[in-house]
């Protein structure tokens, strides 16, 4: 199963390389992130809020924070500030859309009853592992690297990438956010 999951990836990889494709759809499984709780407090190794190479931010710009997520100490992952009337809504550490267990961390934004959630999932190294993260997610490819698309029953849109062996980036928004997934995973580094 493993070898037709490679070909089909390097076959999807090498048409998109070509014609550009990230597009939407996909249906799959799963619900929303789930929240951490209180009691699973995020380390400095998995969060680390940096302020922005200016002069210390004002109670504006407080908002505006550089983040990054990371996995271990070598696999940070910057955030681009995320647009304002988002507010900072908490953490998750888990996609139960995910056919296995795996560390994931996360930070969640809201708007009224819409949420976004961005994260990066430890673990997967290779394509073949990324490909079998999630059942019937829609293989496709984000600048260049493996990507899986998918919807869950409750409508949350979902985008992972294979961003380097061991780190794979997640976004996933609620339907009234769901255009904000794309702009925001462009702004990943």
């Amino acid at each position: 199963m493993r070898r037709p999951a490679a070909v089909l990836l390097a076959l999807a990889l090498s048409g998109c390389a070509l014609s550009g494709c990230a597009g939407d759809g996909g249906s799959g499984g799963g619900e929303a992130p789930v929240p951490r709780t209180s009691a699973e407090p995020l380390s400095q190794e998995t969060l680390s809020e940096e302020p922005l190479p200016e002069e210390t931010p004002s109670a504006e710009q407080a908002g505006s924070q550089a983040l990054t997520l990371s996995c271990d100490a070598a696999s940070e992952v910057q955030l681009p500030a995320v647009p304002a009337p988002l507010e900072r809504a908490g953490a998750f550490s888990r996609l139960p859309a995910l056919t296995r267990p795996l560390a994931v961390h996360g930070l969640i934004w809201s708007q009224n009853d819409e949420r976004l959630y961005v994260g990066v999932v430890c673990g997967p190294r290779t394509a073949e592992q990324f490909v079998t993260l999630v059942a019937r997610a829609r293989l496709t490819a984000w600048e260049g690297r493996p990507a899986l698309h998918w919807t869950t029953r409750t409508g949350v849109r979902n985008l992972m990438w294979l961003d380097r062996p061991g780190v794979a980036v997640y976004v996933g928004a609620t339907p009234g956010l769901s255009d904000r997934i794309q702009p925001i995973a462009a702004g990943i580094g």
